[in-house]
């Protein structure tokens, strides 16, 4: 049996199962900690019948600073995944959904516009599970990650890819064709 809790420090001890795949961005320690102190709501994970971390998922609630708030790129309160793994053993079996939804559930009840996260172009599992739950790509950022993981250079665009919330009734911050919409990594906050 499984449980879906709150993560715990404790917890950074046990994510060798989720943190040793290839596509999983490691962070140094301060950096969970921060999130775990600031987002607490927002970073669960999934245990195993043995206690072993078989998912995580860590994220946010943010808004960019005021003063982009007229620019093109201005993203307003949302929910952000930052990182959501699964041990290689324990995939196809619906816990990325799972923790995906929690999150939702939290941004939706902090009263954010959507949700967002950003998956590697090549990704094609990943982007699948997530377009299979409703998010879409609202832009390509170009060059977003410096290691490129299909060796064919030395970069690799993002899909930035978002579901909106009970909030945004009129849809706006989701449109169509998102994969054309090229920017920056300097345009995304």
């Amino acid at each position: 049996m499984t449980a879906l809790r709150p993560f715990h420090p404790m917890d950074l001890f046990k994510t060798n199962l989720t943190n040793l795949d290839t596509l999983t961005e490691n962070y140094e320690l301060r950096f969970y900690l921060e999130y775990l102190a600031k987002w607490p709501s927002l970073f669960n994970l999934i245990e195993g019948q043995r206690g072993e971390i078989s998912a995580y998922i860590m994220g946010k609630v943010e808004e960019q600073p005021s003063y982009l708030r007229h620019t093109p790129e201005y993203t307003p309160w949302h929910g952000h995944i930052t990182a959501l793994t699964v041990a290689p053993q324990y995939r196809r079996l619906g816990l990325a959904k799972l923790l995906t939804e929690s999150l939702e559930r939290a941004s939706n009840e902090q009263d954010a516009w959507f949700v967002d996260l950003y998956v590697r172009e090549s990704n094609k599992v990943a982007g699948g599970l997530y377009r299979g739950m409703g998010y879409t790509v609202f832009r390509r950022v170009v060059d977003y990650y410096s290691d490129n993981m299909t060796g064919e250079k030395d970069t690799e665009d993002a899909f930035d890819m978002r579901k909106t919330l009970d909030r945004d009734k009129d849809l706006r911050y989701i449109r169509e064709n998102g994969e054309d919409h090229r920017v920056g990594p300097e345009d995304v906050f």
